[in-house]
């Protein structure tokens, strides 16, 4: 099976290299397609940096990997549409995203691109995992990548399991291997991790007036049984998400 490899936190990400070696340790055929830069929060965003109508794709080798690897000038759920849509000339079966620097946990999931891309997938009939380590936002040199690994061959045989066109996001904690609990099933927390608190400074003087946004813990703890409070139990957490879809009934 060819799996597509993607992320939002660039081609240059750790994660996307570790994601890709657990790919081909799981047997799968590899293409590596990630944006040129950081495009952390864009949810299932496809823009692109057009010139022309045409967006550049750049051979882009990973060190240490012989697969064929590109950096992308757009966003993830672009790359993973591109994919679907003519550009490589053999289609994926399936579709792998991260491993994401910093947890997707909560309702917040609807801003991640690592999960928008996995979305994305899902509206082309192929299944997707969605891949994030709980390293917060400032990667350390020790960040436990290989930690996701060790979990990589059950998640994806529950992938396997499901019908196709589904998607799985999986969490994982930053500590090794051994001090992990066993993978569990999560509900969405309320929100995430953390939210975005948004200050609003009036412009004075004819300066322009500024949003600041910052990172801060949610205000109370989450719901036993959630994403949020596994992870923080030292549980890796999988759930299953649905794609965009019509609910009768409203007339």
């Amino acid at each position: 099976m060819l799996a597509l490899i993607t992320n939002d936190d660039g081609i240059d990400s750790p994660g996307l290299a570790a994601l890709t070696r657990g790919a081909l340790a799981a047997g799968f055929e590899v293409v590596v397609a990630a944006p040129h830069v950081d495009s952390t929060g864009v949810g299932a965003s496809v823009y692109a940096v057009a010139e022309e109508r045409r967006v550049k794709v750049h051979e882009r080798p990973l060190p240490g990997l012989d697969v064929p690897a590109f950096s992308v000038e757009g966003h993830p759920a672009f790359i993973v549409h591109s994919a679907f849509e003519g550009w490589l000339d053999r289609l994926p079966d399936v579709v792998l995203s991260g491993i994401n620097i910093g947890a997707n946990v909560g309702g917040s999931v609807i801003h991640s691109g690592t999960v928008g891309a996995a979305l994305t997938a899902a509206m082309h009939g192929r299944s997707a995992l969605a891949t994030s380590l709980d390293c917060g936002l400032a990667v350390a040199a020790e960040a436990n990548w290989e930690t996701v690994l060790a979990v990589l061959p059950e998640s994806l045989a529950l992938l396997a399991g499901r019908p196709a066109g589904s998607v799985l996001s999986l969490n994982v904690p930053d500590r090794p291997a051994a001090e992990i609990g066993p993978l569990r099933e999560a509900a969405l927390a309320a929100v995430g991790a953390v939210q975005v608190r948004i200050a609003h400074t009036s412009g004075v003087d004819g300066a322009p007036a500024t949003l600041q946004a910052t990172i801060e813990s949610p205000d109370e703890p989450s719901e036993p049984g959630t994403d949020v409070a596994l992870l923080a139990a030292g549980h890796p957490t999988i759930t299953q998400l649905r794609s965009v879809s019509a609910v009768p009934g409203l007339l």
